[in-house]
């Protein structure tokens, strides 16, 4: 195996939905790092039945704002 090939694996603090957390082995950021999730298990559609819109920043505002005037045409 090739020496200093490999990303630095460390642990990570994963904080969900409601506020759990848990501690996991990653390569994302630095040792220590926190991982905030928008959506996980316990509140994603796929799994809870339930939809929901997440607007995070505006973008579903920003989408209803560019493509408003789609798909309504005047009647003759």
């Amino acid at each position: 195996m090739k020496p200093d090939i490999h990303p630095d694996y460390h642990e990570v603090t994963i904080i969900m939905t409601d506020g759990t957390t848990f501690k996991t082995r990653s390569c994302m950021g630095k040792a220590g790092d926190t991982l905030r999730l928008d959506i996980d298990p316990k509140s994603h559609p796929a799994w809870t039945g339930v939809q929901r819109i997440m607007d995070t920043g505006g973008q579903v505002a920003k989408f209803n704002k560019k493509f408003a005037g789609i798909g309504t045409r005047k009647k003759a």
